[in-house]
């Protein structure tokens, strides 16, 4: 980054907050605190009212500018909420971007929206789901995939599929990403099957720009989720389950496709959507013996053979 645009973004981080440390610019830039000094000062000779205190930080004048852009306090906390979001369940590019862009939001937000984001900084976490595999994963590409979109750009790419346990080398027209389950994934036309496929993010090994670009008008990747919504054949599920084991079910029932519950006599009778009646069978086994399958028949049929398989697994 050259100095001009370094002292640019300082004066912006400057807006953003109340009080800044001369150590946390410092650490965003990586550069040292003389170097901070002296933009700073290079700040306060093109008249900018920087008021500095020695052991406490850098604040400008309230009122300086007039921000061409006004926040509510529920827009600053939807902000910040997001900022949460993007940094647990997106790769680190979409993390670096997205704080920056924050900072130049905060800096046009009014002391008290200032202080309110920091105060409530504490209390807003997204926590990932213990009993899942961790998401987290540096090399998510998303952002190479999103600047191959908007440049229309051919992307060459490693790919290893699970299902066929097999690994290879493509070249692909993006289309879109989507976020499903705990994962993110690129639509993309490959040149290699001559159709289009989606590909896990987290199973691209390599990822690279082919400085080609593609003139192929593609469908909407609203199209492609809707497409695949009806491939996959859904199945409607209802249970009854006594009441004093629901809190073992937890939160697994959402990944199970939980749609809702209501109160039938002493039990809580269950409605799920699930694309899959063999992986519900098994999740039911874990609280069986405390519920009745409503419908369909089938799943009662799938639960006996589970059954019996491990019965015959304990002889």
């Amino acid at each position: 980054m050259n100095r001009i645009d370094r002292v640019t973004a300082i004066l912006i981080q400057l807006q953003s907050k109340k009080i800044v440390k001369a150590q946390e610019i410092a650490d965003r830039f990586s550069i040292s605190l003389r170097t901070v000094y002296r933009d700073v000062k290079a700040l306060e000779e093109a008249g900018v009212p920087i008021a500095g205190e020695a052991g406490v930080g850098y604040s400008i004048m309230e009122g300086y500018r007039l921000p061409p852009v006004m926040f509510t306090r529920e827009e600053a906390i939807a902000f910040l909420t997001a900022e949460k979001m993007v940094d647990k369940l997106t790769d680190t590019g979409s993390k670096k971007y997205y704080r920056e862009a924050m900072f130049k939001v905060k800096a046009v937000l009014r002391y008290t929206e200032k202080e309110l984001l920091e105060s409530m900084e504490s209390h807003i976490e997204v926590v990932g789901n213990p009993y899942l595999p961790s998401t987290e994963n540096n090399a998510s590409h998303l952002q190479p995939i999103l600047k191959s979109i908007a440049a229309k750009e051919i992307l060459e790419i490693g790919y290893f599929a699970n299902h066929s346990q097999q690994y290879s080398n493509r070249e692909v027209e993006p289309v879109g990403i989507f976020y499903l389950g705990s994962h993110w994934y690129m639509i993309a036309y490959c040149r290699l099957r001559k159709d289009y496929r989606h590909f896990r993010t987290d199973r691209i090994r390599y990822i690279n720009p082919t400085a080609r670009h593609f003139n192929q008008q593609h469908p909407s990747l609203k199209s492609f989720l809707a497409k695949i919504s009806r491939e996959k054949e859904m199945h409607t599920i209802v249970i009854s389950v006594d009441k004093s084991v629901l809190k073992y079910v937890g939160e697994q029932k959402y990944y199970n496709g939980f749609v809702s519950q209501k109160e039938v006599a002493d039990k809580m009778e269950m409605t799920f959507v699930t694309g899959s009646l063999n992986g519900f069978a098994k999740f039911y086994l874990l609280f069986g013996e405390y519920a009745n399958i409503i419908s369909p028949a089938s799943l009662k049929s799938l639960v006996k053979n589970n059954i019996a398989a491990i019965s015959k697994k304990l002889k």
